[in-house]
Parts: structure tokens; sequence; C-alpha cells
């Protein structure tokens, strides 16, 4: 067994496409300690800074003293705590909807709520670029699986009318800002269309939540329209800076998944700590506009000058998410590498995460970043991607 894993593992690392983890530690001021040196980091999803804000280990900490660590059971048994409710009632009023329910991440909410939404007499409509946890959501619920060009309502039009009368349920799975894109689905065309076809919607707001919108409600808020989408999911590891997922929509909709999503059912709760820290980091991020409105401001720093020199930013022109196109792995790997020496972390995104011939960098904006050290991040990339000829 051990000298065929070995020999995959050497193809992968000949490709540029084995996986390895760094130790980071020490996260402040948009950036981290790695094997003892203080870098920059631009490869996180901390937007909004909160990761590493005292007021929110201060929360988790007080909880910890007087409960623990662990839930000790799912919480359909006895690992239900009131934190636990609190932070619910809380993301629903956040997200303009009656109800939520907690997952222990976004990959478990996605492969929990969609299977349990529709079933092998169904059909859902993913956009081509969803996340991996929405298509193995998809896959796992059996539906029938229609897969749609990215952003394009009129070929999803299309088959829905193609479509119509052929299933019990359709689901259309899209994600509000695409992770590894940095763009947006046109959601205010995307509901009368559902509508239209009797169709439910789903929105993964992961990398939208607490960035967009007035109060940080996301692609929804921002598009204007709340309460219209009828299954929301947000994480809170992003913009919140702790760990965790939950599912937003109507009452029956939670009392459904609380009975039939398995990833709910059969997990055991997140600690109570974990919940007291994702509730102080929502209140932060609510009462805060600053953190918003800076992480928008870096983002139009860091693409203005890329585009000044000449290189092809994708998305709006405050995307916080931002991807510039190498192609190859290997490339890919050596401009993060460069950069790393050079004292900046950027994520080097390989398939099969993106398609193959899309290798990226995928840099990410922060509200610690200080303006300085976005021109200081601009002109090394600027400088790195004339090597390759980027």
């Amino acid at each position: 067994m051990n000298d065929v894993l070995d020999e995959e593992v050497q193809a992968l690392d000949a490709a540029g496409l084995r996986r390895t983890m760094r130790a980071v530690q020490q996260r402040h001021a948009g950036s981290v300690l790695v094997h003892g040196e203080r870098v920059a980091d631009f490869a996180s999803n901390d937007y909004l800074g909160l990761a590493a804000d005292p007021r929110v280990a201060r929360a988790a900490m007080a909880v910890l003293q007087t409960e623990g660590t662990g839930a000790g059971a799912a919480r359909l048994i006895s690992g239900n705590h009131p934190v636990h409710e609190a932070l619910e009632r809380a993301l629903a009023r956040f997200k303009g909807c009656e109800h939520a329910l907690l997952f222990p991440s976004g990959y478990m909410a996605n492969i929990g709520v969609i299977p349990a939404l529709v079933g092998p007499d169904d059909v859902v409509y993913s956009d081509a670029l969803n996340h991996a946890s929405l298509i193995d959501g998809c896959r796992l619920s059996k539906a029938t699986l229609r897969v749609f060009p990215h952003n394009d309502l009129a070929a999803l039009a299309a088959m829905l009318e193609a479509d119509r009368h052929q299933f019990r349920r359709a689901l259309i799975v899209v994600e509000g800002v695409f992770s590894m894109d940095g763009d947006v689905f046109p959601l205010d065309g995307l509901v009368p269309l559902a509508r239209q076809y009797g169709a439910w919607t789903y929105v993964d707001d992961a990398h939208g939540t607490g960035v967009l919108g007035a109060s940080g409600g996301g692609t929804i808020e921002q598009q204007g329209m709340t309460g219209q989408i009828d299954v929301v999911m947000g994480t809170l590891g992003k913009a919140l800076g702790t760990s965790g997922a939950w599912v937003a929509g109507s009452l029956p909709l939670i009392e459904f998944l609380t009975s039939r999503a398995r990833a709910f059912v059969f997990t055991t709760g997140s600690p109570p700590a974990l919940a007291a820290a994702s509730l102080e980091a929502l209140r932060i991020a609510q009462v805060e506009p600053w953190r918003r409105d800076a992480v928008r401001q870096r983002a139009r720093q860091l693409r203005t000058r890329l585009r000044e020199a000449g290189h092809h930013v994708p998305g709006t022109v405050d995307g916080h998410i931002v991807p510039l196109m190498i192609g190859d792995p290997l490339r890919t790997m050596a401009v993060v590498a460069d950069m790393r020496r050079r004292g900046f972390l950027v994520g080097g995104v390989r398939p099969p995460t993106v398609p193959p011939g899309t290798s990226r960098l995928r840099v990410s904006l922060s509200a610690m970043h200080p303006p300085e050290l976005v021109d200081a991040l601009a002109a090394n990339l600027i400088d790195v991607l004339r090597g390759v000829g980027g």
C-alpha cells in the first residue's frame, strides 16, 4: 500500500499538484509568524481582521471557564446550549431570515442540506464554478444534475424551460461570491427566474457574508434580495474569524433540516465557547462598519496598481478576492515561493480546485492590511510576474 501511495504522491509533486501544510501562528495586523519570521498574510479569508481580535478571544474564554471545552453530544441529544440558540437567532436577524441552524463547517452544511432537500425524483441546477462542497452535496443528493455556464442566466432559463414538469422539485445552487474567481452571481436576476419556474434557490454566501452589503449581510443584501432566497448558507470561519457555518431561511425549512440534515443530526454540537466567540464577532462586524470599508478600499488599491501595470484582474473594482491567472501549476507555485521569500504569503490555487490550465494566484485582502503594505505587495507581485510572463 505505502509503495503505491508514495508513487502517487511523487506523481503529484512532479505535476505541481502536491499539497503541503505550513505552520502559521500569532496572527496580528495582517501578518503571521512562519518559522519564526513575521510575514504579510494575503492568503487568508480573515477579511475583517477578527480572527485574532482580543474581544472575540475573551468571549470564548469566559464561556470556556464555565462550560468547558466541548458540547458533549449531538445537539439533539444533550449537546444543545443556550449560546448556540442565541447565535442562531442573531444570525437569522443578520441575514433577514426567520431562523438559522448551525453546522460544524461550510462543507458539512452543503453536503448535509442539499441531499436533505432533493433526491432522485428532483433536479439540481449548479453553476459551473461552484465550490467543491456544493458539487459534492449535489452528487450526494442523487438528484438529476444540470450544470449551467458560470453566471449565465439565459442558459439556466433554457434548462428550466426544457425541464418544465419533468421533476418533483427543482433547486438552483450558486455562490454569492465565487471563492476562486472573486466575482458575484446576479441574484437579482436569479430570484424572478426561479419564481417563474417554481424552483428553490440556494445561495452559498460564505465569502460575501460580513464584507458586502450596507450592514455586512453579504451578496444577498448588496443586491436587494434579503428575505427572497429560500436557503442561505454562511460561514463563521471567514470574515467572522471563528469556525463553523449556518443555514438560514424559513422556520419550516429549519425545522425540517433539524430532523433530516444528516450532517447536523449525526454530529457533536460545536463547543459553546466557539458559539460565544462567534456571537461576539458578529456583534463587532455589525457595529464597526469601517472594517468593511477598509477591505473594499484595500481591494481597490491593489486592483488599481495591478491594472496600471497592465495585468488583467477579473472581478469588480473593489472585489476582496483578487485572482491572477498563470495557467501552469508549477509556475504558479514558483511565484508563491518567490513571494514567500520576499515576505508575502499569497495563495496558489491549482487543479482540482480550479479547472486544468487555470492555475492562479489567489490574493485576499483584510481590513488589517495597512495601505503601505498593499502597495508593497503590488510592487512585488508586478516584479515577480514580470519574470514569469504573467
